[in-house]
């Protein structure tokens, strides 16, 4: 498990020390337009970072199977309540932590795990077949964007909690986290502002449906 350098998610820099409040004249990173506090993301595909965009510039990036640079982060909200992960599986994942998000890089071609640490976001590199283990026993974890959408898990001692959101969210709570976080836990103000995360999120998400059954393909009689 390592650390992520700052450069592959440069994101993160900017949230160093808490994302500053914009000013009157933060603008699109894209046009240069002016844009205000509640504005949305376009992540570079290439570098991890995100982009600040106005109204316009994002909608030209939501065609999220076309070839682009720049995807459009979407405000989709979903919960899992019938997520079928054990604390068995949780270990399989290799998760130090009670919390984590995991996302498709289409650069790597491959899903990543990360896990907030007292320097910021942290890699876990999933173990060969771990995630594919996990759709295939909860098939509506398919619908997840590659680059611009996250699963993100809270494990408890008796429940776990689990999201689909946009990736921006996760960056977001890891820069709050890193503020916090306090000795070898995170410390008491860094649980609250988590639990408080988690309400947020909660509040916003929609049941995810259950994912449809692959046809019943009928066999041929055997003739005589």
């Amino acid at each position: 498990m390592t650390e992520i350098p700052a450069g592959p998610l440069a994101v993160l820099q900017r949230m160093r020390g808490g994302r500053p409040m914009p000013s009157m004249d933060e603008r699109c990173e894209m046009c240069g337009e002016s844009i205000g506090e509640e504005h949305q993301h376009i992540v570079n595909v290439s570098t991890r970072s995100l982009v600040c965009s106005c109204r316009g510039c994002y909608l030209l990036f939501t065609q999220q199977d076309a070839a682009l640079a720049y995807r459009a982060v979407p405000d989709r909200y979903l919960s899992f309540p019938s997520l079928d992960l054990g604390p068995a599986q949780w270990d399989e994942l290799q998760i130090p932590v009670g919390v984590a998000f995991f996302f498709h890089n289409s650069q790597l071609g491959r899903t990543t795990a990360f896990y907030p640490s007292p320097a910021g976001a942290t890699e876990s590199e999933l173990p060969l077949g771990a995630w594919e283990e996990l759709v295939a026993g909860n098939a509506e974890l398919a619908t997840l964007l590659p680059d611009v959408e996250a699963l993100l898990v809270r494990r408890g001692e008796d429940s776990v909690d689990c999201y689909l959101v946009p990736i921006d969210a996760c960056y977001q709570l890891v820069g709050r986290l890193r503020t916090l976080w306090r000795g070898f836990d995170g410390g008491r103000d860094a649980r609250e502002a988590l639990d408080a995360f988690f309400d947020d999120v909660r509040e916003r998400s929609r049941p995810a449906k259950p994912a449809k059954p692959a046809p019943v393909t009928s066999q041929p009689e055997p003739t005589a």
